[in-house]
C-alpha cells in the first residue's frame, strides 16, 4: 500500500522554507550542533541533514518512484526530523 503523498502548494513552500532555515542556521551558526568540548553530535546532525535533504525534495515538487525512497523524502518524514533537529538546537543552545 502506498503511502499517499500531499502535492499541495503549502505543504511544498513549508517544506522549502523550514529546510532553508534550517540549513541556514547550521551553516551560519555551526557551534548550535557542537558539544561543550566542541565536537559535533552525530546523531544530532545527521537527523537535521536528513530531514533537511527531505525537505528540500518535497520542498522542489520532486516525488521519487520507488516506495523506500517515498517514505525516506516524505513530507511527513522531513517535517518530523526537522522539527526534532530544531528542538534538539533550540534545547542545547
Amino acid at each position: 500500500m502506498a503511502i499517499p503523498y500531499p502535492h499541495a502548494l503549502w505543504g511544498r513552500l513549508l517544506s522549502l522554507a523550514l529546510a532553508v532555515g534550517l540549513s541556514a542556521l547550521i551553516f551560519l551558526e555551526p557551534q548550535a550542533i557542537a558539544a561543550l568540548d566542541g565536537k559535533p553530535r552525530a546523531m544530532l546532525l545527521t537527523v537535521s541533514l536528513w530531514g533537511i535533504a527531505a525537505g528540500f525534495v518535497h520542498g522542489t515538487g520532486f516525488i521519487p518512484r520507488l516506495a523506500f525512497w517515498r517514505v525516506c523524502f516524505h513530507p511527513a518524514t522531513a517535517w518530523l526530523l526537522m522539527t526534532l533537529g530544531s528542538a534538539f538546537l533550540l534545547q542545547i543552545s
